[in-house]
């Protein structure tokens, strides 16, 4: 029941200022195994084991990716696939990562890490809030943002200038941000 509270809480306000990212989720207490098997792009994934988590991230995977706790994955991870904002075709092209749990007047309660040896980012307007990614990020992709409330505790790779540019970076990256 605990677990159910705080993904609800959590996606119900999963959004912020900017437009292309005020959406809202619901969650049950099966809201995990319901992800798997609904529409990948219209609904939220509530994960909390790596496996899980990879998955989600996976082209096969959701617009919306939440971890409930701090989480390590022993593999690359690999964020890929075309996803929409609030998972309708008809929005603009986006993808977010939630790195934490949230009251019902969306301020973060709880942050999460997530710890894996390697993060590449092939989705479009990928977005990582609240919480820790630790370990090197390396972006194939235009759009990606780092928001205010996110770290990498490690190194922040782009694949090229024009995608580095395209970045916002309003969070922490405690090693390098770079050209690689």
């Amino acid at each position: 029941m605990v677990v159910a509270g705080v993904a609800a809480a959590l996606l119900s306000g999963c959004g912020n200022s900017n437009d292309k990212a005020n959406e809202a989720a619901s969650a049950s207490p099966s809201a995990s195994a319901a992800a798997e098997t609904t529409d990948a792009q219209s609904s939220a994934s509530i994960v909390n084991q790596a496996d899980a988590f990879t998955k989600a991230v996976s082209a096969e995977g959701n617009w919306i990716v939440a971890i409930l706790n701090d989480l390590t994955v022993d593999t690359d991870v690999v964020v890929a696939g075309e996803f929409h904002d609030k998972g309708k075709a008809e929005n603009a092209i986006y993808r977010k990562l939630a790195l934490y749990a949230q009251d019902a007047d969306h301020k973060i309660t709880a942050s999460y890490t997530l710890t894996a040896p390697k993060v590449t980012v092939q989705s479009e307007n990928f977005k990582v809030q609240g919480g820790t990614i630790k370990g090197d990020v390396y972006v194939e992709a235009k759009g990606f943002t780092l928001d205010k409330t996110a770290t990498i505790d490690g190194n922040l790779y782009f694949k090229s200038d024009d995608l580095k540019t395209s970045a916002v970076l309003e969070g922490k990256v405690t090693g390098e941000t770079a050209v690689k």
